[in-house]
């Protein structure tokens, strides 16, 4: 779904407008975090976060080594 868009100044920035109709088929609301990629193709807007999935794949390995561990705690 392609739709065009106007690049407006806010601040000392610049900012776009999703149209209503493609943020909610995205899922979005006012206040989401989303990553802005620059590629050979031009820019990507992705709600995926670097430093989140680093956070995630620490966790899942303290999850998993100490699984009964916490399951232990969890249960206090």
């Amino acid at each position: 779904m392609a739709k065009t868009v106007t690049a407006r100044r806010v601040g000392g920035s610049i900012g776009v407008t999703l149209p209503k109709d493609m943020a909610d088929s995205l899922g979005l609301k006012a206040g989401d975090t989303l990553t802005v990629l620059r590629t050979d193709q031009g820019v990507l807007l992705s709600p995926y976060d670097p430093a989140f999935e680093a956070g995630m794949r620490a966790f899942e390995e303290v999850n998993a080594r100490y699984r009964n561990a916490l399951r232990e705690l969890a249960s206090k």
